[in-house]
């Protein structure tokens, strides 16, 4: 039973690798899904921001175009008012020089202080719609920043208009700088590349703008010639010089113009007051060589206020339509941008949804596919096998549940040989567990046919010891004995090793004692056992039988394992409730790993394998104490093993009345074949042990003659030579007859059924079972059989040679003595019987097998 490292079992498998997020094949699935679906959404949203990122730069620029193209209604009322003021300045400053009194000074100042303040109320409202493009493009701030200085020079400049104290050119070039930076500010928003149609639209009303400002600049020069009374030297070259201007801005005009605004245009030229302002202006104009003629200030001013109010109106309107336009390009373009911006988000949602939705029928397909392979692997394939290795009956088939993934990809596929692999695993399981189970019966079957055999040998051998006298033979015949024992000993290892449970059983307590003894009986070297019981305890009749079995192996493993000239010491001492058994000797040992792995096979009974096989008393003692709930367990001692065997308390009975049981000797083996040794003329005192030889004779006085007693037997403790029928009561013995010694016990029945009955023969560990001179009454059949339980046919389960009439030596040698020849056509109606219930039986015969049931009466 000794145990070192089993080289049949592998190296130890690798240890599990740790995981490492720098590895992408030790990610997680939901970290690689969700890194499948961060990096496009990535990607996109990337790809996505920079397109919206440019409609959005469209749309701001369309929208500060749009503002820009607005604020040039005010853009062109400031340019109206600056023209209205410069044209008026010039006339007051011709007829200021021409004079030059203080009426006139004081009505010049009259006359221009009206439009000085409508000129500084447009600019205000200028300044007021500009604010909110403070964060426009710089080149409009810049010349937004101009027109504003321009305007103020022009406002520095207005003191001097009165005195006259500067040329007309001075102060009329500050105002022409304001106006030019009026109209270059108009002039400035761009609608960026690509389009066209919105630059047109700012072309046009910029180039009537400037028709409109030639036109004042001519009514400026003609109204200051009406005031002074006559043309300068310079004025013709520049009326002609604005006059070509005029024209180019026209037809620059007219080309970018819309067909419409061409009309408008002409519409506006035919008006009665626009033709008597042209007519008055074509007088001007020198014809051959005459002077050219001088308009009436007052006609020419009236006139030419009218022409430039329709220009004003025309210009409006063309302005109105590029604002349209701006407005219209600017919407769109936010409509497009807000259409291509929700597109985006709506698009990448969809994604992030559609693959959350995928993810997570992956993740979730793969978690319960993992789940259900670790409940597979963890419980149910474990718990199936372990209930497929206790059958003892025929198992039903086992149902595999289905793959709980049902979806037709991949991972469905993969379920379904997951779950194949799982049915296949069973199957094999069942397989086996039938194999297991036809083996173990292979193994029942042979071992009650040589129990029976091993029985029969037993009786045959007593009959030959009872009939024998010669000491040489007897003691031939008691080697045989005691080597048929311990096969018997062998075949209940073969019933332990399938499984099953011994036929020997003992409905009655037994001292703990006798148990001991008994398995002391069980083993070559009894002679080595020394018991020391320090206590009177009883155990339960129905673990008699496992307990010798496992005291037997034990000690066999004890005696074995240790020198010959050593003793084994079995010491019984009370335990709490229950009891403490310990077998100490003085061998070989063990090293730690193997008495590690012994413990655990001690505390763990192994499946029966090759192994078991090979160490066949660990693996008996193990199931054995694991039936009976016993805990055996090796310990180092100081020379050898002590092994501990600790008895639970519901194992451990009452102490029988007294008088109903014969009691067990009171002496150990030890003195019994000290004593068989005395009767045999040995003269020794103590126990001989093997490898030790006994001390010579002690000088004495020569025994007593008389007929010789006959020699005893130290296994069987009948005298060598007794016949078959018991002897005749003896005389009265003289005083100096040697007493006969008392029979010593050679078997386990010897020991557990005391010498007052043995003479009865059979005994508890014949195929009788107890024997009435145990019980000290004759049995009576029993009115309900000894079963093993009910199978699902509600079937009682018969225990094989548990439950066979008790027959005594004397009955055995009376129906021995009368003999029945059989009838033959009796045996023969009997074998005919005999097989066709066979066969019947074979006909109904099921591969269904039937699980265990559990406390409550339920399938496990």
């Amino acid at each position: 039973m000794r145990a070192g490292p089993d080289p049949a079992r592998g190296a130890a498998p690798p240890p599990h690798r740790r995981r490492s997020g720098f590895r992408l094949r030790d990610w997680r699935m939901g970290t690689k899904l969700a890194t499948v679906l961060v990096i496009p959404s990535l990607a996109f949203l990337v790809l996505a921001g920079v397109q919206t990122r440019g409609l959005v730069g469209q749309t701001t620029t369309l929208s500060d175009f749009a503002e820009q193209v607005g604020i040039g209604r005010q853009i062109t009322a400031v340019v109206d008012r600056l023209q209205q003021e410069r044209d008026r300045s010039a006339g007051e400053l011709a007829a200021l020089r021409r004079s030059g009194s203080g009426a006139d000074r004081d009505a010049a100042v009259a006359a221009l202080r009206p439009l000085q303040e409508a000129t500084d109320r447009a600019v205000d409202e200028l300044r007021a719609a500009a604010e909110p493009l403070a964060d426009a493009d710089a080149a409009w701030r810049v010349s937004y920043a101009e027109a504003l200085e321009a305007y103020d020079q022009v406002v520095n400049i207005r003191a001097a208009v009165p005195p006259a104290v500067l040329s007309a050119d001075t102060v009329l070039s500050n105002y022409h700088r304001a106006v030019a930076a009026q109209l270059n500010l108009l002039a400035e928003p761009s609608p960026g590349d690509g389009r066209r149609a919105l630059t047109e639209a700012v072309l046009r009303y910029v180039q009537l703008a400037r028709v409109k400002e030639l036109s004042s600049r001519i009514r400026a020069e003609l109204y200051a010639a009406a005031r002074a009374g006559r043309y300068e030297p310079d004025d013709q070259v520049t009326l002609s010089d604005l006059r070509a201007q005029q024209l180019t801005a026209l037809g620059a005009f007219r080309v970018a113009a819309t067909a419409e605004q061409v009309r408008r245009y002409d519409r506006t030229s035919v008006d009665p007051a626009f033709v008597t302002a042209t007519r008055l202006e074509e007088r001007t104009l020198p014809t051959g060589g005459a002077e050219p003629a001088l308009p009436s200030a007052p006609q020419w001013w009236a006139a030419t206020e009218q022409r430039q109010e329709l220009f004003r109106q025309l210009e409006g309107e063309i302005l109105d339509d590029a604002v349209r336009r701006a407005d219209d390009a600017s919407a769109r373009q936010l409509r497009e941008t807000l259409l291509v911006a929700g597109g985006i988000v709506a698009v990448l949602l969809v994604a992030v949804l559609i693959s959350l939705l995928v993810g997570r029928s992956v993740a979730r397909a793969m978690r319960q596919l993992r789940g259900q392979a670790l409940r597979i692997a963890q419980v149910e394939l474990p718990m199936t096998l372990q209930r497929l290795r206790a059958v003892d009956r025929p198992v039903g088939a086992i149902d595999v549940p289905p793959a709980v993934v049902d979806s037709q990809d991949e991972i469905g596929e993969l379920a379904e040989a997951f779950v194949a692999v799982h049915r296949s695993a069973v199957d094999v399981a069942v397989e086996q567990a039938m194999m297991r189970r036809n083996v173990n019966s292979m193994f029942v079957n042979l071992a009650r046919r040589s129990q029976v055999l091993v029985e029969r040998q037993l009786e045959l051998l007593d009959d030959l010891e009872r009939e024998e006298s010669d000491p040489d033979q007897l003691e031939n015949l008691f080697k045989l004995d005691h080597l048929a024992a311990r096969m018997r000993r062998n075949d209940e290892s073969l019933l332990v090793l399938a499984g099953t449970e011994s036929t020997r059983r003992w409905n009655r307590p037994v001292g703990l004692g006798a148990v001991l003894l008994a398995a002391s009986a069980e083993i070559e070297q009894y002679q080595r056992v020394r018991h020391e019981n320090r206590s009177d305890l009883y155990l339960v009749g129905h673990a008699v039988g496992d307990l010798v079995h496992l005291f037997a192996e034990l000690l066999e493993n004890a005696t074995t394992f240790s020198r010959p000239d050593t003793v084994v010491r079995v010491v019984v001492a009370a335990d709490g409730p229950g009891a403490l058994v310990e077998i100490v000797d003085r061998g070989l040992g063990m090293s730690p790993a193997a008495l590690a792995e012994a413990n655990a096979v001690l505390a763990e009974p192994p499946a029966a394998d090759v192994g078991a096989s090979e160490r066949m008393g660990l693996f008996v003692v193990s199931h054995l104490g694991s039936r009976n709930g016993v805990r055996v367990q090796l310990l180092p001692g100081r020379e050898g093993l002590v092994t501990r065997v600790r008895i639970p308390a519901d194992l451990l009975a009452e102490t029988p009345p007294p008088g109903l049981d014969p009691p067990v000797p009171a002496r150990m083996l030890a003195g019994q074949v000290a004593a068989a040794s005395r009767a045999l003329g040995t003269a020794t005192a103590e126990l001989p042990v093997a490898g030790r030889h006994p001390a010579p004779p002690r000088p004495g006085p020569p025994p007593p003659s008389g007929p010789p007693a006959l020699p005893v037997s130290p296994l069987t403790g009948r005298p060598l030579g007794d016949a078959a029928e018991p002897p005749s009561p003896p005389p009265a013995a003289a005083p100096d007859a040697v007493p006969r010694p008392r029979p010593v016990p050679g078997r386990a029945e010897d020991v557990l059924a005391p010498a007052a009955g043995a003479a009865a023969g059979g005994g508890w560990f014949s195929r009788q079972g107890p024997t009435s001179s145990v019980l000290g009454v004759t049995p009576a059949p029993a009115r309900t059989p000894v079963t093993g339980g009910t199978n699902d046919r509600g079937l009682p389960v018969r225990v094989p040679m548990a439950q066979l009439a008790a027959v005594s030596s004397a009955e055995r040698s009376d129906r021995a003595g009368v003999r029945h020849e059989p009838d033959p056509e009796a045996v023969g109606g009997m074998l005919s019987r005999f097989y066709g219930g066979v066969r019947r039986a074979e006909a109904e015969e099921t591969t269904e097998m039937y699980l265990p049931r559990d406390e409550g009466g339920r399938r496990q």
